[in-house]
């Protein structure tokens, strides 16, 4: 067993770097912060370089949960590889799941009835407040505001609820098909989703109050790590990254898709580009999504809710006993599944850490040749060296949980 002495003896042999500025010498030295636990914000090791306590280099390095999942859509038919795609970003797995299913829709040139989008962004919208929530519950018990992390649990607890009433389960749903989703919502859904969408505003209120009240976060937050925007355009930065520096950049206004070009919605944007803007873009993203599911029950088109064709989308399991031809379509789509024309394409979608795309190409079989997806978080994850260079390594914590990385989407 080592002496308190030989521990601290084997503490300051650390690697040092000597540095000569002005005729006086410096010493700056080379930490590691991680690999941390999944359960923090993944598995990433931080490469410092210290002068003191100040931040003077800052290196990311990844891979330390490399699970080959583009690779592995790639040996699966395509309504097979939606649920590898899922379990890319634990947080947004409807947003994966649409990524790669609108690719594959844009493909086959499929059209997606109007409730069966509605229906996607009701989920999408949701998924966007879940993971809201746990990024505010994780990065406020890392700053010491611990009551937060129960507080924000509770609500993604009801929305967990909500894709277990849809979907039949709380994680990894696959409730996103090729051409719609895999079955209407059912009875008393909308009741226990209206009474969260009144409720959460009225949270998100308290979520503030907590937080304006406590001296530590703002301290921590405000005029902490500020990125210009001209930068992280620079280095592709999307997101509540980008909207906390001025820039109003959102797929869903911009570029809109899956019927988003009916609601009415803000896009909340900064003015510092700091650790508060980016804390407050979010906060008010969760209203604006609360804002968007609301409308988007109140005029839920009647009609299906996944294509009809029989090529794409499963016969509905009552016509199985009655009807040959159904019979035979299942068993294809489930054995074989349907053929995509050849070509490629990129889908891009707005997710909760900024544009999340899809690339997929197609040589006319049953399943991919290409999937590459372009995630957020490994874009996202440029910026922390320039974020941090020159502040106090006490203000890594929420400046990382402000990049709000999901290691597992990285590392696919």
């Amino acid at each position: 067993m080592s002496t308190y002495r030989e521990m601290e003896e084997s503490i300051t042999m650390a690697p040092v770097e000597r540095l000569e500025s002005d005729d006086q010498e410096q010493e700056l030295l080379t930490l590691n912060m991680g690999p941390h636990h999944p359960a923090t914000h993944g598995v990433l090791r931080l490469l410092v370089t210290l002068d003191g306590e100040v931040v003077r280099d800052l290196k990311p390095i990844i891979g330390y949960v490399h699970t080959g999942i583009e690779k592995t859509a790639e040996d699966k038919s395509y309504w097979k590889a939606i649920p590898v795609v899922e379990r890319m970003d634990y947080l947004a797995y409807y947003f994966n799941a649409y990524a790669f299913c609108g690719a594959t829709e844009t493909l086959l040139g499929v059209d997606v009835p109007p409730r069966a989008q509605y229906l996607r962004v009701i989920h999408m919208e949701l998924n966007r407040i879940m993971s809201h929530l746990v990024w505010l519950g994780t990065s406020a018990l890392d700053l010491g505001a611990m009551s937060m992390f129960w507080y924000c649990f509770r609500e993604r607890e009801t929305i967990l609820d909500l894709f277990e009433q849809s979907s039949g389960q709380r994680m990894h749903t696959r409730y996103f098909q090729v051409g719609g989703v895999i079955e209407d919502i059912p009875h008393g859904f909308e009741e226990k989703l209206r009474q969260f969408t009144a409720l959460m505003p009225k949270r998100v209120g308290q979520y503030r109050d907590l937080l304006h009240r406590n001296e530590i976060v703002l301290q921590r937050l405000r005029g902490v790590c500020p990125l210009s925007e001209e930068k992280l355009l620079e280095l592709g930065i999307t997101g509540p990254l980008l909207r906390a520096a001025g820039n109003p950049w959102d797929l869903r206004k911009a570029m809109p898709y899956c019927s988003y070009g009916d609601f009415d919605f803000k896009i909340p944007v900064g003015t510092q580009g700091d650790n508060y803007d980016r804390y407050a873009v979010r906060m008010a993203e969760m209203e604006q999504s609360v804002r968007i599911i609301d409308q988007a029950m109140d005029g839920l088109p009647e009609g299906p809710f996944i294509t009809t064709d029989r090529k794409v989308a499963l016969p509905p399991r009552h016509e199985l006993a009655t009807s040959m031809e159904a019979l035979i379509h299942h068993f294809k789509l489930v054995t074989e599944g349907f053929r995509v024309p050849p070509g490629e394409v990129y889908f891009p979608i707005e997710s909760p850490r900024g544009e999340l795309g899809c690339f997929v190409r197609s040589d006319g079989s049953s399943k991919p040749a290409r999937v590459h997806m372009r995630d957020p978080s490994f874009v996202n994850l440029q910026a922390t060296a320039p974020m941090t260079e020159g502040s106090y390594i006490a203000d890594l914590i929420a400046t990382l949980a402000m990049l709000d990385p999901v290691l597992g989407g990285i590392d696919r």
